[in-house]
């Protein structure tokens, strides 16, 4: 997680008082934080509100999590680091979602050279 990114999120917290469970909460009109997390739901309004006033067509949440983990893989992350990330079990869901497989006919162990060690 970038500096920016955990600073941003201490700062909310703390000023929050959230100490454990949910970081994201509803908002009251007044400012009042309430509840124990903000729904599904509400995620989805947010960035549906999000994607209209930047005139973005047919956006939801799960394409924000499938342009995470492409942009990870391209920044060079590990196909086991995103899997990780994205709390898949098995590694072919994120094949299935970078658009990618495993090149198993050219294993990053076939070149390794045991005779020169």
């Amino acid at each position: 997680m970038p500096t920016w990114v955990k600073r941003s999120v201490d700062d909310w917290t703390n000023a929050a008082g959230i100490a454990t469970g949910f970081i994201f909460r509803a908002v009251s009109r007044t400012g009042a934080i309430w509840g124990e997390h903000i729904t599904p739901k509400a995620v989805w309004l947010v960035v549906k509100g999000a994607a209209r006033s930047a005139d973005i067509a047919n956006l939801a949440p799960h394409d924000l999590r499938r342009s995470c983990a492409r942009l990870c893989h391209l920044a060079g992350g590990e196909l086991e680091q995103i899997q990780f990330l994205l709390g898949h079990v098995s590694v072919q869901t994120t094949e299935r979602y970078l658009g990618c497989k495993q090149r198993l006919r050219n294993a990053v162990n076939d070149g390794i050279d045991l005779a020169d060690t």
